[in-house]
């Protein structure tokens, strides 16, 4: 056993999700390489005194039951998994599927029960101690363009981080965002402004998502206006858009272009929130500087912002209900152009940088 796994199973369970005695831990696993540390955390959970349940799917299988799902599977699944989850006192989910476009040819009208299914049953989990990642394999390292190996030793580094020291630096940011109405974001393709006034913002230090590193609120829904263009590709339920841009009047997105129009509109479509925006997010990682097509990762590299169309966290939630939650990053570091955030008109990060003294312990060089 890598002890580097070892070391990743009790982070989780002792810090992301503070297991005690009799605590029910739901543990999820998608494909066969995570299995190793479903085993690992089953051994940390029985060690804090917790109870461990394990769920195994699989995506191949999933696209088959997915080409004839109705609406009957819908509720019959929504109500099993309701009540289950409703008895769990933590939840892990672990992606490890070699295949993480297996269901890009599944239709958008099966997808559309898949998530409806989810819906109830993810609310539920997100309310509780919860913590998700995607775990080593060799698609992921491939996707990455890395050997394996390579990709091993950057997965633990980037996971095994020193949240509590991130946490700490995070502080400055989230009070200095309590405080802010006014945000504008400007750069190549982009001037876009809205308010964020007296909406809850949270810092994401290794509590929940493995990899972590962001401190995050949304927008008041109607007041996004301007345009925004996203610097790298997003991959959304199988298919990869490239060059996204998304025009916003009074917080809706009124024009969306892609690599792939009638697609992105079609999710854009999926109900009235989905064409307002449920989140606003600052990635701080200082380990995460480059996409590897895997939003857990990509929305924490440092730099970055992502400007979520879809629902808002009931924790820091602006009112915005949708079926849908699509996290598209854009990379602010000279490379991808740079750009520019002011709250309240004064400039408060520039090329991926923070410029105010206050914020500056969260700068990459301060981090590591």
């Amino acid at each position: 056993m890598d002890p580097r796994c070892s070391k990743l199973a009790k982070n989780i369970v002792e810090y992301s999700l503070e297991v005690k005695k009799g605590d029910k831990v739901l543990i999820k696993c998608s494909g066969d390489s995570g299995k190793v540390l479903v085993k690992e955390i089953i051994k940390e959970v029985y060690n804090a005194g917790g109870l461990p349940f394990v769920e195994l799917t699989d995506n191949s299988i999933d696209r088959e039951l997915l080409k004839g799902y109705c609406q009957e599977q819908v509720n019959l699944i929504s109500e099993s998994r309701v009540n289950f989850s409703n008895k769990m006192d933590c939840y892990v989910s672990i992606r490890s599927d070699e295949n993480s476009t297996e269901l890009s040819d599944v239709s958008s009208e099966k997808m559309k029960l898949l998530r409806e299914s989810n819906k109830e049953n993810y609310k539920i989990l997100l309310n509780k101690r919860w913590v998700g990642l995607r775990y080593i394999t060799n698609g992921f390292a491939q996707s990455a363009n890395m050997s394996l190996e390579a990709f091993e030793d950057y997965f633990y580094n980037v996971c095994n981080v020193d949240y509590k020291k991130m946490s700490n630096a995070m502080d400055k940011l989230v009070s200095l965002m309590e405080k802010t109405d006014r945000v504008r974001i400007t750069g190549k393709e982009t001037d876009l402004t809205f308010s964020i006034k007296d909406i809850p913002v949270i810092k994401a230090a290794g509590e929940n998502n493995i990899p972590d590193g962001e401190v995050f609120t949304a927008p008041v829904k109607n007041s996004v206006n301007g345009t925004i263009r996203y610097t790298i590709p997003s991959n959304y339920e199988g298919i990869t858009f490239e060059n996204i841009k998304l025009e916003f009047k009074d917080g809706k997105i009124i024009k969306a272009e892609a690599n792939d129009i009638e697609k992105i509109n079609k999710i854009l479509n999926t109900d009235e929130g989905s064409r307002y925006i449920g989140e606003f997010a600052f990635g701080v990682n200082p380990y995460i500087t480059k996409p590897i097509g895997d939003i857990l990762f990509d929305e924490k590299i440092s730099g970055s912002i992502h400007f979520t169309p879809g629902m808002s966290y009931d924790y820091a939630s602006n009112g915005n209900s949708s079926n849908i939650h699509w996290d598209i990053v854009s990379i602010q570091t000279p490379e991808y152009g740079g750009g520019e955030i002011y709250f309240d008109d004064k400039l408060i990060r520039k090329d991926g940088l923070f410029v105010l003294p206050e914020l500056e312990c969260l700068n990459p060089e301060n981090l590591q």
